[in-house]
């Protein structure tokens, strides 16, 4: 008995010890898998009226592949393609790939874009040194244009988070003109005094900055959306031509495109400082996301007709948003002109107009085959219509 109870003990000892250790490895094995796994993103704190931001590792979460919101549910599948130099809308049908309609719009018109509320798409005539610029709505349940409003040098136009105004881009007069987002009144006039050239936008991912790329000199321009105020310039390079702009995923950058550098920048947008370059080809100057935020489509627009006898072939690259390497090019067959334009509702096709060889290029993002359809004189900032996405910031279609 005394020997059965002195083993008893020992093996009450020796299991009292192996649960010890036991536990001890699990509460390491816990330890060590919480600090291997990445913390979740912290919620974004948005300015009033601007929709959740529903994942804040991928801002792009609700423009995926298919995500319609039901506002677009009776639109017509089509490609708008406003010509710069015929004054003309011409309209695709993308199954087709055929023009199908065709319609007078006002004078030099630059950009279709998207409203706030998804129900109107604009097209924004700058008229060019004129006094008449315009907006031409257009109905996308009937592929229709309605009445022109007169507005003040129209060359490009995006919406404030929550909705409420439009922000007109004045780019003769270098200021941004809030007018109400659907009957056009204009509201307020902010001067961008220092950004010559002023057209293209990205804002932050609470909506409470924005910056805007100023073409003739070189520079950005960073405006404070809730005050209405500019908070200071940053300069990329003095040579420089600052195209379209788009913010990363997750926030935390804006890449520019540059169409004298060859390349995007990459800019802190909270810190405003440059921080990195990636070359990719000539004549930078479109940036268009994936359905899925995975990857960032790059018309390099090749040849450049406008500022200075430039020669190069056109190109798209593709760019990684997480690698930030470029992971593809596709050269556009005999040269091309790759321009502005947008990414098929499905993920499959990037649509882009060919801006001196009056064509719109259809290509697989697959493969990177292309298809040209013969449009007006000088196609500009085209639209793909419907888009997925809960709201539109503007441009050709900057949703999400």
């Amino acid at each position: 008995m005394q020997f059965r109870s002195c083993r008893s003990g020992r093996f009450g000892r020796l299991s009292r010890l192996a649960v010890s250790v036991s536990s001890a490895l699990a509460v390491l094995s816990v330890a060590a898998g919480a600090s291997a796994a990445p913390a979740a993103p912290a919620a974004i704190a948005t300015v009033a009226g601007m929709p959740p931001v529903v994942n804040p590792a991928n801002l792009y979460s609700e423009a995926g592949a298919g995500r319609l919101s039901p506002v677009v549910a009776e639109a017509l599948p089509r490609i708008y393609v406003p010509n710069l130099r015929s004054n003309d809308v011409y309209v695709i049908d993308p199954a087709t790939f055929k023009v199908v309609e065709k319609f007078r719009v006002g004078y030099s018109p630059q950009h279709v874009v998207p409203a706030w509320d998804l129900k109107t798409l604009w097209v924004a005539n700058n008229a060019e040194g004129r006094p008449d610029g315009s907006l031409t709505p257009i109905d996308p349940k009937t592929a229709k244009p309605g009445k022109e409003v007169a507005v003040e040098d129209p060359y490009n136009m995006y919406f404030t988070p929550d909705g409420k105004e439009a922000i007109v881009v004045v780019e003769a007069h270098a200021q941004l003109d809030f007018r109400d987002a659907h009957t056009m009144a204009l509201k307020s006039s902010l001067p961008v005094p220092e950004c010559k050239g002023i057209n293209h936008a990205d804002f932050s991912i609470d909506g409470k900055y924005a910056l805007f790329t100023c073409e003739f000199g070189g520079k950005l321009a960073k405006i404070d959306m809730v005050n209405r105020k500019v908070l200071g310039y940053l300069l990329l390079d003095k040579k420089g031509m600052p195209q379209d702009i788009r913010i990363a995923p997750d926030g935390k950058a804006f890449f520019v495109a540059d169409m004298m550098a060859d390349g995007i920048y990459v800019v802190d947008g909270d810190s405003f400082t440059k921080t990195g370059f990636i070359k990719t080809g000539v004549g930078t100057h479109g940036l268009y996301p994936s359905r899925d935020g995975s990857k960032l489509y790059i018309s390099n627009r090749g040849s450049n007709k406008v500022h200075g006898a430039r020669h190069g072939k056109g190109s798209i690259s593709v760019l990684d948003f997480a690698t930030r390497q470029v992971v593809a090019n596709w050269p556009i067959p005999g040269g091309g002109s790759p321009d502005m334009g947008n990414v098929s509702a499905d993920g499959k096709m990037l649509w882009l107009s060919g801006r001196f060889d009056d064509v719109v290029y259809a290509i697989d993002t697959t493969s990177g085959a292309v298809k040209s359809i013969p449009v007006g004189m000088e196609p500009h900032g085209l639209t793909v219509w419907p888009q997925p996405g809960r709201y539109s910031l503007g441009h050709t279609g900057n949703m999400r």
